[in-house]
C-alpha cells in the first residue's frame, strides 16, 4: 500500500534531501580540494627573497619573552624582524632593548602615545609595514610561536614567482586539557577548512593575521587598511578580501609553516574574541557572504530537520540513509583535513561536536554583527 503524505511532510522530506545535497556539494566540490591537497616540500633557500617579519605588540612582555626568540632564530639567510611597541606601559621596551643587543636583525619601532581615534592594531601594524625594508612580509602576533625554524622558509618559498602577492597559511592553537580547548581548536579547524578550501578554489576571502604573508608593494598600492580603518578587526580578512584573487594567491600547508597561538582561558573571553572576529564578516563580498551563509544555514537545517523527521517517524529509512551519506562524507573529509592540520586528536571531536556547533553558530554570527567595536588591548 502506497503511503500518503501531507503537504507539510512532503516539504520537510524534500527540504532535508535538498539540504543534504547542498552539504554534499560543499564537501566534495569545495572542502575536498583541501582534504586531498598535497603540501609542497621544497624548502631550499636558493633564490628566496629577503623577508621582513612584522609584529605589533602592546603590553606583551611575557608573550614576547616566550615567543620572539623562536621568530628571531629562524633558519633563513636574509630577514629582519620588525616589532612595533605600541604605547606599552609594562616592561616591553626594556625586554626589546635586551633582544636588540643579542639579535642585530631585530628592529624595534616605538609608538609612545596611543592614538585614540584609531581602533584595533591596524595603525601600529601599518607603521611596522612601512618601516620594513623588504618587499616580502610575514605577519604574526606576539602570542604566537612558529612550529619550527623553517617557518619563514616555508612561506617565502612561494615567492619564486613575481605573480605571487599573497600566501595564506594555517594558525592552530596550542593543545591543552579541557573541553574549552577542544572547542577553540575545533572552531579554528572549521574556519581554516573554509577559507583555505575557498582559496584553493580560486576564491580567497580571508587569512589569519597570526600567520599571513603578502608583499609590501601590494599593501602600499592598496593604501593599506584605509578603507576599513573604522573597524577594529579585519587587518587580515578585510585586507585579503580587497587584494587577494585566484591569480596572485597561494596556500602553504606544510606542517613546518604552522604558527601556534595561546588559546583563551575562559569561555567568556573566547566568546568575545569570536564575536569580534565575526563582526567583520558583514563586510565580506556578497558572493562569499552568500556561500558561507548557505553552508552555515544548510548545516544548521541538516541537524534540525534530521531531529524533526526522526521524531515524527516520517520515512525513517530514507532519512537515515541521507544522514549516513552525508555523515560518511564528513568522516572522509574531516579525517584528511585534521591530519593535514596536525589535529588528529580533534578528529572524533569534530564528528561529535558538529551538531552543537552548527546550532550555536547562527546566534554567534548574529551577535557578531551587532558587536560594538572596541579598541585594541
Amino acid at each position: 500500500m502506497i503511503q500518503s503524505f501531507s503537504l507539510t511532510e512532503l516539504i520537510l522530506l524534500a527540504s532535508f534531501a535538498l539540504v543534504v545535497l547542498v552539504q554534499l556539494i560543499f564537501y566534495w566540490a569545495v572542502f575536498a580540494r583541501l582534504a586531498f591537497y598535497k603540501p609542497s616540500k621544497k624548502l631550499s633557500t636558493e633564490n628566496m627573497p629577503p623577508v621582513s617579519v612584522v609584529i605589533a605588540a602592546r603590553n606583551e612582555y611575557y608573550n614576547l619573552n616566550d615567543n620572539l626568540p623562536s621568530v628571531l632564530e629562524q633558519d633563513y639567510p636574509d630577514y629582519e624582524v620588525v616589532v612595533v611597541n605600541h604605547a606599552s606601559d609594562d616592561d616591553t621596551d626594556l625586554l626589546l632593548k635586551e633582544f636588540e643587543q643579542k639579535y642585530p636583525h631585530l628592529k624595534v619601532v616605538t609608538i609612545q602615545q596611543d592614538l585614540n581615534f584609531f581602533k584595533g592594531k591596524k595603525f601600529p601594524l601599518s607603521i611596522g609595514i612601512r618601516e620594513a625594508k623588504n618587499d616580502v612580509l610575514l605577519l604574526t602576533d606576539a602570542d604566537c610561536k612558529p612550529a619550527t625554524a623553517n617557518w619563514i622558509k616555508s612561506l617565502a618559498s612561494h615567492y619564486d614567482s613575481i605573480k605571487t602577492q599573497v600566501v595564506l597559511a594555517y594558525g592552530p592553537y596550542e593543545k591543552k586539557r579541557g573541553l574549552l580547548n577542544f572547542i577553540i581548536r575545533y572552531d579554528t579547524f572549521m574556519v581554516g577548512m573554509q577559507y583555505l578550501s575557498f582559496a584553493l578554489m580560486g576564491k580567497p576571502y580571508m587569512g589569519v593575521g597570526r600567520n599571513l604573508s603578502y608583499r609590501k608593494s601590494l599593501f602600499m598600492q592598496h593604501k593599506g587598511f584605509v578603507s576599513h580603518y573604522g573597524i577594529s578587526s579585519g587587518d587580515d580578512d578585510l585586507f585579503i578580501r580587497e587584494v587577494a584573487n585566484k591569480r596572485n594567491t597561494e596556500v602553504e600547508l606544510n606542517s613546518e609553516s604552522f604558527v601556534y597561538s595561546k588559546p583563551k582561558a575562559s569561555f567568556g573571553d573566547w566568546l568575545k574574541q569570536k564575536k569580534r572576529h565575526l563582526s567583520t564578516s558583514k563586510a565580506y563580498k556578497p558572493a562569499i557572504k552568500f556561500l558561507l551563509g548557505l553552508f552555515g544555514l544548510t548545516q544548521f537545517l541538516f541537524w534540525v530537520l534530521f531531529v524533526i523527521l526522526l521524531a515524527v517517524g516520517l520515512k525513517w529509512e530514507i532519512v537515515l540513509g541521507l544522514f549516513v551519506i552525508r555523515f560518511v562524507t564528513q568522516i572522509i573529509v574531516h579525517k584528511k583535513v585534521t591530519a593535514l592540520f596536525g589535529e588528529q586528536t580533534l578528529y572524533l571531536f569534530s564528528l561529535l561536536w558538529e551538531g552543537v556547533y552548527s546550532l550555536i553558530m547562527p546566534f554567534l554570527t548574529l551577535a557578531g554583527v551587532f558587536t560594538k567595536q572596541s579598541k585594541w588591548k
